[in-house]
């Protein structure tokens, strides 16, 4: 199973929380096993393969964080979202959207620019191609406002080179 695999899961299972009362930890103890994904993988290929502990843990950690950082999430997603409420945007591309946003503030070995990727290319395969452009959209100006003042890359040496003035 690959990292973007294990991810689009996380998101599923973020996006069943938003029809359930359970906790995270209730959803992930239900769901995370090899009975389920057996049992999911006669509908969906996504579960033909159990993940291994280093992928099952990626997934805890997204569904968990997510869950944890919930309303800073969905601050974050309404500040950007402009001219929408909170209320009329899909919720799987909610629960995209705040699964992207949790990596690019909490997971530091994702680049900004591979959560953005990952939550575009989740969004294409359920979700309408208008509402891809507005997920790429709003995690594309949340990181670029955020995250507005970046380090000068290092070079070849190792040096940190200063940018480029315009």
């Amino acid at each position: 199973m690959t990292r973007s695999n294990a991810r689009e899961i996380a998101v599923q299972l973020i996006f069943s929380l938003g029809f359930s009362n359970h906790s995270a930890q209730e959803v992930l103890d239900s769901q995370l096993t090899p009975e389920r994904f057996a049992e999911l993988a006669e509908e969906n290929a996504l579960y033909a393969q159990f993940p291994n502990e280093k992928q099952q843990q990626y997934i805890r950690d997204l569904v968990q964080g997510v869950f944890s950082h919930g309303p800073e999430l969905d601050d974050y997603i309404s500040r950007y979202a402009v001219g929408w409420s909170f209320a009329r945007i899909p919720r799987m591309a909610a629960a995209i959207m705040r699964t992207a946003m949790y990596e690019v503030l909490y997971v530091p070995d994702v680049p900004n620019a591979a959560a953005i990727n990952e939550a575009v290319e989740i969004a294409k395969r359920y979700e309408t191609q208008e509402v891809v452009s507005f997920v790429n959209g709003i995690l594309g100006s949340f990181v670029r406002a955020e995250f507005s003042e970046t380090p000068p890359k290092p070079d070849k040496a190792g040096e940190a080179q200063p940018k480029a003035e315009d």
